[in-house]
């Protein structure tokens, strides 16, 4: 049997939202919904950052950065 999907939306039950945490660096902890494309960091101020429209493929190298701080300054502060 085939799965067909209507529309553009995920099917329901999902997930669309992927976590990351860190424990070190600035960044305390990376969401990214896929289904939007939005990336909200969250600092170690305790602030949070929204960005828009980041390619899935930015946040898995955010992810996998020896220092995801860096790879923040360097990719997406100025990009997003």
């Amino acid at each position: 049997a085939k799965l067909r999907q209507t529309g553009g939306s995920p099917p329901i039950g999902s997930p669309t939202m992927q976590t990351r945490t860190f424990t070190t660096g600035r960044i305390r902890k990376a969401v990214y919904d896929t289904a939007t494309q939005q990336l909200d960091l969250h600092w170690d101020s305790k602030t949070v950052q929204a960005y828009k429209q980041v390619p899935a493929e930015v946040y898995r190298r955010l992810c996998s950065a020896p220092n995801p701080t860096t790879y923040w300054e360097d990719r997406i502060a100025e990009e997003y």
